[in-house]
């Protein structure tokens, strides 16, 4: 695959998923510690959210770091806009920002 059909199937997930995690593993089974902090975040949220393993392909694992230019997982996006990865996430849910942002942006959160 190119990297322009990579990006592609990037940028069209991130815009058609309203909370949309790029992580190592699935949100039942993290495969590193960082992508299971911020699953359990949106969980304790309340929030409805997809995710990608990047560890099944490794060009989206490599594409998404491009895409982003942000060079670590796991990757959270927004209503089609990077939000950040575990540090600023959980720093924003510990302060009440994630929370706020999120219903801004119109995302259902119930906690």
């Amino acid at each position: 695959m190119s990297d322009v059909t990579i990006h592609d199937e990037i940028k069209n997930a991130v815009e058609s998923i309203d909370v949309l995690l790029f992580m190592k593993g699935s949100p039942q089974f993290p495969q590193c510690g960082f992508s299971s902090t911020v699953c359990q975040i949106l969980q304790h949220l309340g929030v409805d959210f997809k995710s990608v393993d990047v560890l099944q392909n490794q060009d989206v694992r490599e594409g998404i770091k491009q895409f982003s230019n942000w060079p670590t997982i796991p990757q959270l996006y927004v209503k089609g806009e990077f939000l950040g990865g575990c540090d600023i996430v959980r720093e924003m849910y510990e302060s009440g920002e994630l929370s706020q942002y999120l219903t801004e942006k119109g995302v259902g959160v119930s906690a």
